[in-house]
């Protein structure tokens, strides 16, 4: 597997406070990755770090191979949308445009103006009167023309109504779908990384939770709902992720394969935000599974 970002032991300190700490991570190329974890847990951190904007602490860093803003060359490789979607609010759409050519060694001239014509943007507007949805999407265009090999993406739709979130996340795919460009992107919001995103990586506390295609991950996950009980020991090779109680019934998320259960069990399938969600509530600082009784659910 060739990796776009690859971190080891990766950290970066404000002082004597740890934003991010021992944060090891391999994410690979072709992908469009969903990074998603709580509050504090590093991912815009690492995004930051991953675009040049900040220098480790510790560890080291790489992406698509080399270290992150090493130079022109390695700059041009990387398209980047902080959270605020920045853009110029004195500028013009069509200032934006001649702006990244002049900037920008790989620019598509042709991409740029004709994204903007496929969103409908005004070239003579300026971007104090645009929607924050339009300003996105002006903040992804000039990501793109630059015909990077990665997008990274950071909370870009997170201050978006959902129409703006929709059709900021179909503009996304479309790009994936015209230049075949790896992505990163990081939402706190599920359900829109599920729409748009083929692989996954969890991130709690500085440290990967789970990580891998979607597919493959939510076959590996079911849910397993039976007789009130408290977690002791499953079969070998089965994992309990996070559970659920009433006062006569249990439901845990359970990770394993070909699950084998007793009648008094059932076992239905997972969505990604149930799975993500029961990892960024797992609180083994190793990463290490809880696990349930054996003869309460196996035959």
């Amino acid at each position: 597997m060739n990796a776009v970002l690859e971190a080891t032991a990766l950290g970066k300190r404000y002082g004597r406070r740890w934003a991010l700490l021992d944060c090891t991570i391999a994410i690979p190329e072709g992908k469009v990755v969903g990074l998603v974890g709580p509050n504090g847990a590093g991912k815009t951190t690492l995004l930051h770090l991953a675009v040049g904007l900040l220098a480790p602490t510790t560890g080291s860093l790489k992406v698509l191979g080399a270290h992150p803003a090493q130079g022109p060359e390695q700059l041009a490789k990387v398209g980047f949308v902080a959270q605020d979607t920045p853009t110029y609010m004195a500028l013009t759409v069509a200032d934006h445009l001649r702006l990244g050519a002049g900037l920008n060694s790989r620019w598509d001239s042709g991409a740029g103006e004709k994204r903007i014509q496929q969103i409908g943007l005004d070239s003579n507007q300026r971007v104090r009167s645009l929607s924050g949805g339009q300003r996105a999407q002006l903040a992804l265009t000039m990501a793109i023309a630059k015909r990077p090999e990665l997008l990274i993406l950071d909370e870009p739709v997170a201050s978006l109504d959902p129409l703006a979130r929709r059709e900021f996340l179909e503009g996304l795919s479309q790009v994936v779908s015209d230049h075949g460009v790896s992505v990163i992107l990081s939402s706190h919001l599920v359900a829109d990384l599920e729409r748009v995103c083929d692989y996954v990586v969890v991130l709690v506390a500085s440290r990967v939770r789970v990580a891998g295609a979607i597919d493959e991950l939510l076959s590996l996950h079911r849910h397993v709902t039976g007789p009130r009980r408290d977690l002791v020991d499953l079969p070998t090779g089965s994992q309990v992720i996070g559970a659920r109680h009433t006062e006569v019934q249990s439901t845990f998320l359970v990770r394993g394969a070909d699950l084998v259960v007793g009648p008094e069990w059932t076992v239905e399938k997972v969505n990604l935000e149930d799975m993500v969600l029961a990892y960024m509530g797992h609180s083994d600082a190793d990463g290490n599974a809880s696990s349930m009784s054996q003869s309460g659910l196996t035959s």
